[in-house]
């Protein structure tokens, strides 16, 4: 991104223009209770959290903490850090030249200090964005102290300059990130020796490498994630670093169906039409996978398995569609099958449970199908197309089989509208709509024992 021309270009012109300097925390402070007063939304595409976990947030940036934010995995942690990006100043100035973001009027670094003492007002100013004022790191075992804090360079002593110049030093990850965001993933995975390098940049503000102390006042946010199995299985936080986190914050997966539906709405990129209904069984499907003693909870069931379980059946839509030639490609109940066996490896299963994993996994989806249907066509009375099936109708779906060729099968029926309507589609919409609601009510009377059905290698066949 290229900054606006009219911004200072001199350490005298920003001087001039009465800018003064500013710590990151309270940066972040003045520009979230800006958001709040004015009805902003600080934390876009997040959802679920509303009245959990931002409220906790908000107030720990307020009061200029630095945060863990403790969850199972697939809550969207790192997403919520992410959008911090959007609580800085769209635009900082930074010494033009200078290895760290240093402010021009307050110069940190052996380098950046020599610059502004030779140059004064002179100066140049560069504009640094403000994504890139966060630096993320996934903590590893083969994290190193330099890649955090930093090093001595070979290059530059080879250059002549003696190994206690502090200009010898390359820097890390967390002086690079001065007057912005650090965030850790998965803090407890990093070696605890390696967390120490951490307490004096957290607490004292200055770093050590190599045998000697280099005084840097770093200005920087520190948040992390971690999951709670690691936590307190694999690895932990050493006592000392975590009591120097000012907030740790508890988060969770979605409360509600709609807030599962809706984050499935968001993050999913579907390649054909898949309906709210659908949406919604596969909602249910994943909460039900969260209480079942058959699964490993400690792991959790992520937010992504929803996800992925959408864009799967939205595959199978648009896979009959270009095996059948019909458009648009639309997602039917027969598509739900698909999930179980290529999604079974993204769940971890309780000992014992070994060899029954896809029996466990479709009935669960059969219930949260039964459970969808009932809310939505509960009071309606489907038993004129009990009755159709009863009369010698046989309704054939399948991956191969276009919906035009499956309403065929039936007689035209008052109640096929009603059932349309119920969800969510009208009587002028295409075959492949009208076919996916059909199936819906043929599903859920198979489920409650009212039809028959008879599958086999991706076909089904309804009847009496």
């Amino acid at each position: 991104m290229t900054p606006p021309h009219d911004l200072p270009r001199t350490a005298g012109e920003l001087r001039a223009a009465g800018h003064r300097p500013r710590g990151v925390k309270a940066e972040i402070r003045e520009n979230l209770l800006d958001l709040l007063g004015s009805g902003g939304d600080p934390w876009p595409g997040i959802v679920g959290f509303d009245r959990t976990v931002l409220p906790q947030l908000e107030r720990a940036l307020l009061a200029g903490h630095d945060v863990v934010l403790l969850g199972e995995r697939g809550q969207g942690k790192t997403r919520l850090l992410r959008t911090l990006i959007g609580l800085l100043d769209e635009w900082s100035p930074v010494i033009a030249g200078a290895e760290l973001g240093e402010h021009p009027l307050d110069p940190i670094s052996p380098l950046g200090k020599r610059m502004a003492a030779e140059l004064g007002d002179d100066l140049p100013v560069a504009w640094r964005h403000r994504t890139e004022r966060y630096a993320e790191k996934l903590a590893t075992p083969d994290t190193s102290v330099g890649d955090l804090i930093g090093d001595v360079d070979p290059v530059k002593v080879a250059e002549g300059r003696s190994l206690g110049d502090p200009e010898t030093i390359h820097f890390g990850l967390v002086p690079r990130a001065h007057r912005g965001i650090v965030a850790i993933n998965e803090l407890p995975d990093l070696a605890e020796r390696i967390q120490v390098a951490l307490l004096n940049v957290m607490e004292e503000r200055d770093i050590q490498v190599r045998g000697y102390t280099l005084r840097l006042p770093l200005d920087v946010l520190l948040v992390a994630t971690a999951n709670p199995e690691d936590y307190t299985n694999r690895g932990r936080i050493i006592t000392p670093l975590k009591d120097r986190f000012g907030a740790e914050i508890r988060t969770h997966y979605p409360l509600s169906v709609d807030t599962e539906v809706d984050l499935v709405r968001q993050e999913a990129e579907l390649v054909a039409e898949v309906g709210d209904p659908l949406i919604e069984v596969l909602a249910r499907f994943v909460r039900q996978l969260r209480e079942s003693p058959a699964i490993d909870q400690r792991s959790g069931v992520s937010a992504r398995f929803a996800v992925a379980a959408a864009e799967t059946v939205a595959a199978a839509a648009l896979r009959r569609s270009a095996l059948t030639g019909e458009r648009p490609a639309v997602a039917r109940p027969i598509d739900l099958e698909s999930v179980p066996a290529v999604l079974r490896g993204k769940l971890e299963f309780e000992s014992g449970e070994e060899g029954r994993e896809q029996e466990h996994l479709t009935h669960l989806l059969r219930r949260s199908f039964a459970e969808t249907a009932r809310g939505r066509l509960g009071g309606l009375n489907l038993r004129p197309l009990v009755e159709a099936l009863g009369d010698g109708a046989m309704v054939t779906t399948g991956e191969r089989v276009p919906g035009a060729e499956m309403l065929a099968a039936l007689p035209e029926l008052p109640i096929l509208h009603e059932v349309a309507g119920r969800l969510g589609v009208a009587a002028t919409d295409p075959p492949p709509r009208i076919a996916s609601a059909v199936e819906f009510a043929l599903e859920s009377l198979y489920l409650a024992r009212k039809v028959a059905k008879d599958s086999d290698d991706g076909t089904a066949v309804y009847g009496p």
